[in-house]
């Protein structure tokens, strides 16, 4: 075969236009060389153990450390503590107010942090500071939650009066005297239940019993009694919902001894599981809607945090021989194992679940990290199986805290999509609130992880094992 003849401009041209290829391509085709990338300097396969060479990894890899793991929530703590004070100020002098002075100021607010103190994303905070306080036995991070609970506690009573006395005058918990969303009553609430049962002594019970009401009576149903919403169409379920309600319902049972809250929150994840979770792949969709014939097959990586926590927090307290409990147990195992099988080398997950072009996402990660460590914990899966993919979630949540304690990578609120684009696009931000909290939980129990099993690199792959391992050998077999 003959090749043409090329004169020396031409091969210039030719050459600039390949390395412009070689560039462009490796644009494309980011991951085109793959994962594996062995160094080795000296050593042949015959006087060398070439399978011993350490691979370069992505991310740290290996059984994480517990002092590890609490340096990384100090640093949250840190970082929140500073910045998320509990105070009211006149909105123009920005001076503290007395919670006895609230009446003679035309506007108050909340002191600006970087956070808000009564969103859905801080009762989640609230909750992994709760459990990080239980887990580490240091007192600061369960203050955290109790000191600012506290203060909503002796604010409330005075903001009711004002709302009473003046519906229009400006009020910073409007939101918690009159619930508009499932977002603004369930996590708040249910964090609010757990920091009573961990020992709160302040009256809680008017916050508690209004955000109840809200969700039991005042919320948006369908016929058949499945929390939706008309937005952005009529009749929508939207799988976020879930997490925003039946915790909260779940903890009311617990915390009432009445069985008809969990009743409801057993009827939300069977009645929420039967329209949106998908067998084929064991992950649920985001969206479903009434009115359409074929729902939006989305697998929006939050929202499948949002709906596997609830079923966890469901499981926490719902009597063991509950109707629906084998039901709710059998879809959190379904969808581990769906989740499972979505994990990305680098140990995080993808904004959509199936999608690896989608970017990777902190806090759905964080939040499936959590609630399969403590599925494990609680005997739920197997850690054999299970907990390599913590291990691996985790070191890599590790890497999204950065030196001053803020979690970066983590999506921004995000509402229902009928297109891939809408998800693949939205933006990352360090203020996006709904990593804080998911991270806590994630490294609270990943310590316990650590601390009720034996996890040990083998073969330069970590292993979970029912009992101690006393040899430090590279390789070795189970006696």
């Amino acid at each position: 075969m003959l090749l043409p003849k090329f004169t020396t401009k031409e091969k210039s041209a030719s050459n600039k236009h390949f390395i412009y290829f070689i560039i462009f391509a490796s644009f494309l085709f980011p991951f085109s060389q793959g994962y594996a990338q062995y160094t080795q300097k000296s050593g042949t396969d015959s006087d060398t153990p070439l399978h011993l060479l350490k691979p370069k990894y992505d991310v740290p890899y290996g059984v994480p450390e517990k002092q590890d793991v609490l340096n990384s929530l100090e640093k949250v703590y840190n970082y929140l503590n500073e910045t998320t004070p509990a105070e009211i100020v006149d909105a123009t002098t920005k001076e503290v107010v007395a919670i006895n002075d609230f009446s003679k100021h035309d506007e108050i607010a909340f002191k600006q942090g970087d956070f808000r103190l009564i969103s859905y994303e801080w009762g989640v905070t609230y909750a992994g500071m709760l459990l990080a306080g239980t887990v580490t036995g240091d007192k600061k991070f369960s203050d955290y939650t109790m000191d600012r609970i506290q203060f909503l506690s002796e604010i409330y009573p005075s903001m009711v009066a004002r709302d009473k006395e003046n519906p229009d005058a400006s009020n910073p918990i409007k939101s918690v005297i009159h619930p508009h969303a499932l977002d603004d009553a369930g996590a708040i609430c249910a964090a609010m239940i757990k920091a009573k049962g961990q020992g709160f002594s302040g009256e809680l019970d008017g916050m508690i019993n209004n955000y109840i009401d809200y969700i039991s009576n005042k919320q948006y149903r369908l016929k058949d009694g499945t929390l939706a919403r008309n937005r952005p169409m009529k009749n929508s379920l939207w799988l976020d919902d879930l997490f925003m309600s039946v915790p909260a319902l779940a903890q009311m049972g617990k915390y009432t001894k009445d069985n008809k809250y969990y009743d409801d929150a057993v009827k939300q994840v069977l009645q929420f599981s039967e329209r949106m979770f998908d067998t084929e792949k064991n992950l649920y969709m985001h969206a479903w809607i009434e009115s359409m014939e074929e729902h939006p097959k989305f697998h929006w990586g939050r929202a499948n945090g949002w709906a596997i926590m609830t079923m966890v927090e469901l499981l926490e307290v719902l009597p063991k021989d509950y109707k629906g409990r084998k039901e709710v147990l059998k879809l959190l195992q379904n969808h581990i194992k769906g989740l499972a099988s979505y994990q990305s080398a680098t140990g995080l997950w993808h904004q959509l679940i199936d999608k690896n072009d989608s970017f990777l996402e902190t806090s759905a990660t964080a939040i499936f990290t959590y609630a399969i460590a403590r599925s494990i914990n609680k005997g739920y899966v197997d850690a054999k199986a299970y907990g390599p993919v913590v291990c691996l979630a985790w070191n890599a949540i590790s890497t999204k805290i950065n030196n001053k304690g803020q979690v970066e990578g983590t999506c921004v609120g995000t509402g229902m999509g009928f297109d891939p684009a809408y998800y693949y696009y939205r933006p990352v931000n360090v203020y996006a609130a709904h990593g804080y909290g998911p991270v806590l939980l994630a490294g609270a129990e990943m310590i316990s992880l650590l601390e009720n099993n034996y996890p040990k690199m083998n073969d330069s792959a970590v292993m979970f094992y029912s009992h101690p391992i006393t040899t430090d050998a590279p390789i070795f077999k189970e006696e």
